[in-house]
């Protein structure tokens, strides 16, 4: 094999293995372990992915990765969904952009092109997940369009409709006119905005009294039909039973007592709107009360709303309001801040509106969910998302799953124009089961893309028949989703998994969080703060990118991302990249022996115990999805331990000869192996690159083992001896900085006390660049400390030097940091500043308190010692 090359390229690693990885089969289930399975939150078909689905997608390469060098028969099923209503938002736009529409085109036309559309963005969506190395089985990849998926939800629908638990009727729903569908409750973002509070005289029928209403829609009084009021307020006590005439229409309506309205509210009297506000229209229901709709589905008034019919809503309000201030019926306005609906997916404001929509009754499903949640079947990560779920499935309503759009699984539902006659049925009816009429037309509506996406765990392995894969690989290991659709998705799936299948759909649910820019402001386009996935790869590889991902991917707060963490991280692939070079130039003549056998050095002893803790660490740590701490534990033993202090450690012996570079040159092969495959799962690419040119790999690193530890490998007196020579090296390091000696002059250096090993002397010498360590009786004139504890004390010998100057050299130093530390401990004692500064910059100050009292202690030290 050639010479690895002095110079690291992701660029050529990455298309390298990732082909043939893929081309050689090593994504799919192998062997003959347990089962684990991850099923991939499918992308929607609109965007490119983001950083948010690259944080998602690489969580689950580590996992699926590290599973399978377990042993596990891993599974990670990809791929997409169709996402109605935001696909035909996105196709819609883009028509609108060549000038013409969906009406123009019609429905199969822009179905067709919709396909187009679907086939072209998915694409797009594999070769990113490609790019970020994601090892996931594309022979089993599915889109949640495709004809096995349409056909489950075909049945699923058919089926939940003949247990009764899905049926028509007319209700108040969330109507988007942008869109021209309706939306779940789920689909509203609500944000509080200025609006105002409008006073109204409603007269009161045969007199000169009036009762006065406050609302925040004006416009929607054209559709009143009652006024209520609560049936113990003493206010209104003597008006029960009276009408008012309702301005600006003449129209008589009735006043009630309802429990519902709130008498501290307002003015206490609610206007009562069946048609547009979902309570108002439960009241209408307990009273009998006439529904009129006034607002239309484009927003605007229509024939009810008289000499307004026309106009849009907003323009409405603005002339009601008008005709109202010039009837003296106004009686002030004031301002207010609510909470305003909008869709989720264009921002417009949500329209409540009367309509007649398909429903699941979810009452009986959210049972047995909930209880799966409770007694620990599906389990959260982090905990606190429990809470969240159960409170949110305990006031669950039922859910409206028909959608007014084109794109999408059409309802399953005909109507016979002849004798209208309702057929449900998995297969297209061609005649009418009661009457034998052909005049057959089906419901123009599709389903909500969730209705179709809680399905996915189980129709991905081929519900609803009972595949080998859904034996072996149902229910699933774990999902790993964001926190935004835990209501939209999540749920529902358990919902589902237990109704279709009587299983949970997943045993864990790990909530990642969302991605900031460096300042904590959510990444969007109008603040141009985004960034994206493959722009970073492009810059610094993917490896990079991952492994910056793992060490920031924290469970209890969201992550604030800065490029240059992808730089630090770049910088740390160069390093594995280096030292692999280093080892395999200075292992020639490799004989492979048992170290078991072999007395060892303590710098060996030392290395391999603290292999065994990283690995512990690490595998620890991922199994409960701790990623920052496996990432960091891996971090720190490769570059700190394995880099910094045993390779230098070693340098002597590889150059020397015989039986001790056989032992060096074995360990180094041993820890570099080990180290490779800790970060396979991190670092994909540069790892299986490295890890072929390893003296007697065999096949490769994805399907190679996770190197194992056993306890009886943690060796606490090495690691407690060679954390004091790492001790001795730091301090005679720290003396030659603070008496700006250079690194490469080497120094006397002796010792007083008890006698201190051979090896631990030789390994203290070579590491600092000292002369040979002596032992002496007494301190020597002109050297300083460096080192001590109850039974030595190290000391460097300074040679000739001004020691009046140095010691004032010193002083000024001892002030400077003595200045810093009292700033910083001012900082660290402001309450304000604890609370309100940004985490990172807190731990950055407590850091440096800590490195000032460890300079102030060294410098007041030496400057005793000069004395």
């Amino acid at each position: 094999m050639e010479e690895l090359s002095t110079r690291y390229s992701p660029s050529e690693l990455e298309k390298k293995w990732y082909s043939r990885w893929k081309e050689g089969g090593y994504f799919e289930p192998r062997g003959t372990g347990e089962p684990f399975t991850i099923m991939i939150p499918p992308p929607n078909i609109t965007a490119p992915l983001h950083m948010g689905h690259a944080l998602n997608l690489v969580i689950q390469d580590f996992i699926i990765r590290f599973k399978r060098m377990k042993g596990f028969r891993a599974l990670w099923v990809p791929g997409e969904d169709h996402a109605g209503i935001a696909t035909q938002n996105a196709v819609e736009k883009d028509l609108a952009k060549k000038g013409t529409n969906r009406k123009e085109m019609g429905r199969e036309k822009f179905l067709e092109t919709t396909w187009d559309w679907a086939k072209e963005y998915r694409q797009r969506i594999r070769e990113q997940i490609e790019a970020m190395g994601c090892s996931v089985d594309w022979s089993r990849e599915r889109f949640t369009m495709d004809d096995g998926l349409s056909e489950a939800v075909r049945k699923a629908f058919v089926d939940l409709y003949k247990e009764g638990l899905i049926y028509r009727g007319k209700y108040i729903v969330n109507w988007c006119p942008r869109c021209s569908t309706v939306l779940s409750d789920e689909e509203v973002e609500h944000e509080d905005e200025k609006g105002a509070f409008y006073h109204i005289k409603y007269p009161i029928k045969g007199g000169e009294e009036f009762v006065v209403i406050a609302t925040t829609r004006p416009e929607t009084m054209l559709a009143d039909t009652a006024v209520a009021v609560y049936p113990s307020d003493e206010r209104y006590s003597d008006l029960t039973g009276k009408t008012v005439i309702l301005p600006l229409m003449e129209r008589e309506i009735p006043i009630i007592q309802d429990r519902y309205v709130d008498p501290s509210f307002g003015t206490g009297a609610l206007k009562v709107t069946p048609a547009h506000d979902p309570n108002d229209f439960q009241i209408g229901l307990r009273h009998g009360l006439e529904v009129i709709e006034v607002i239309d589905k484009d927003a605007k008034i229509n024939e009810n709303g008289g000499k307004y019919r026309g106009l849009d809503r907003y323009e409405a309000r603005k002339q009601v309001v008008r005709d109202l201030e010039e009837q003296g019926l106004l009686i002030k306005v004031e301002p207010m801040v609510h909470a305003v609906g909008r869709c989720y997916r264009c921002d417009t404001v949500v329209e409540p509106s009367l309509s007649d929509q398909w429903y699941v009754k979810v009452g009986p499903l959210a049972e047995r969910a909930i209880a799966a949640v409770e007694n620990g079947e599906v389990v959260f990560f982090p905990e606190t998302w429990k809470k969240v779920y159960l409170n949110w499935m305990r006031e669950i309503r039922d859910w409206c799953i028909s959608r007014q759009l084109w794109w999408g699984h059409r309802v399953p539902v005909w109507y016979c124009d002849d004798c209208n006659e309702v057929i449900v049925e998995e297969n297209d009816p061609s005649v009418c089961p009661k009457c034998g009429s052909r005049k057959l037309r089906q419901d123009e509506d599709v389903l909500d893309t969730w209705f179709s996406s809680q399905l996915w765990p189980f129709t991905t392995l081929g519900w609803p028949e009972t595949t080998p894969d859904l034996e072996t690989f149902y229910p699933t290991s774990v999902l790993v989703t964001a926190f935004d659709i835990i209501f939209f998705w999540v749920a529902r799936m358990i919902m589902a998994g237990y109704h279709f299948i009587g299983d949970r759909p997943f045993d864990h649910v790990y909530i990642t969080r969302l991605i900031r820019d460096k300042n904590g402001r959510k990444m969007s386009k109008s603040l141009g703060n985004g960034i994206d996935p493959l722009d970073v790869i492009k810059e610094h590889g993917t490896d990079a990118m991952r492994f910056t991902l793992a060490v920031l991917a924290a469970q209890n707060h969201d992550i604030k991302l800065d490029v240059k963490f992808f730089d630090t991280y770049k910088k740390f692939a160069n390093k594995i990249w280096n030292a692999a070079r280093f080892a395999l130039l200075n292992i020639e003549g490799f004989e492979e022996i048992d170290l078991r056998k072999e007395k060892l050095a303590i710098e060996d002893r030392w290395i391999l115990s603290r292999l065994a803790r990283s690995v512990k660490t690490v595998e620890e740590s991922i199994d409960s999805y701790d990623f920052p701490s496996a990432a960091k534990t891996i971090y720190s033993f490769f570059w700190n331990e394995f880099c910094d202090w045993y390779i230098e450690s070693i340098k002597p012996r590889l150059n020397g000869g015989g039986r001790d570079r056989t032992i060096a040159q074995n360990v180094l092969v041993r820890i570099l192996d080990s180290s490779l495959r800790m970060l396979h799962p991190f670092m994909p690419y540069i790892t299986e690159e490295l890890w072929q040119r390893l003296p007697d790999s065999k096949g490769l690193l994805i399907a190679s083992e996770w190197p194992e530890f056993d306890e009886s490998d943690f060796d606490v007196s090495s690691e407690n001896e060679f954390s004091k020579i790492m001790e001795m090296v730091r301090g005679i390091r720290n003396v030659k900085a603070e008496m700006n000696i250079p690194p490469s002059s080497r120094t006397d250096v002796y010792y007083l006390g008890e006698r201190i090993d051979t090896e631990i002397l030789k390994l203290v010498s070579n590491l600092s660049n000292s002369g040979e360590l002596i032992a002496r009786s007494e301190k020597a004139s002109g050297s300083v400390s460096a080192w001590g504890d109850s039974g030595n004390t190290l000391y460097v010998v300074l040679g000739e030097i001004d020691t009046i100057a140095e010691i004032e050299r010193l002083k000024g130093k001892l002030e400077k940091e003595r200045s810093d530390l009292a700033r910083t401990k001012s900082k660290l004692e402001n309450k304000s500043f604890v609370d309100n500064a940004p985490e990172e910059v807190v731990n950055e100050n407590k850091e440096r308190l800590i490195i000032s009292q460890d300079n102030i202690r060294r410098i007041e030290k030496i400057i005793e010692d000069l004395k």
